[in-house]
């Protein structure tokens, strides 16, 4: 019982993983506790790639709250797309990074409550949804998308 007490407390206090913040390098971004306390799931795994494409990487991680974050690697270390899965929406100020207010200002040039958050242009896209329990989405920048890859074929 001590043990599992010690684990329980280890595992709340010990930063085990962070996330990157997007357009960054992984690991980089500034993070809140709760993304700072999250369990990787999988090392950098190499991605399929079609024919002619810029190779990346794909890291997942689960964080406290249990929201799965993919986060999806260029080989210049640079994170070009993220999405989240889970319970609640995660820390979108660690997760976006200096993209955060791209995010605000989408979300504020839309009609509340009708329906999914799909906005962007050039620089940044995001496509976000979710209602109580069950949150979705995914960031990106088009312009460091490898070539021939669209969002959609991102897993």
């Amino acid at each position: 019982m001590r043990f599992l007490k010690t684990a329980m407390l280890a595992a709340t206090l010990l930063p085990l993983a962070s996330h990157a913040a997007l357009g960054g390098a992984p690991g980089t971004g500034e993070a809140s506790p709760a993304t700072l306390r999250a369990m990787s799931q999988s090392a950098a795994t190499a991605a399929v790639q079609p024919k002619n494409t810029a190779p990346y990487s794909m890291r997942q991680s689960v964080d406290a709250n249990g929201v799965t974050i993919r986060e999806y690697v260029l080989p210049e270390n640079i994170v070009f797309a993220v999405k989240w899965n889970g319970p609640i929406r995660p820390d979108m100020t660690a997760l976006l990074g200096s993209y955060f207010p791209n995010f605000v200002n989408a979300g504020q040039n839309r009609a509340q409550g009708t329906g999914p958050l799909i906005d962007g242009n050039d620089d940044f896209r995001i496509e976000s949804a979710g209602r109580m329990g069950r949150f979705s989405g995914m960031a990106w920048l088009p312009r460091l998308m490898p070539a021939g890859l669209r969002p959609g074929d991102l897993k």
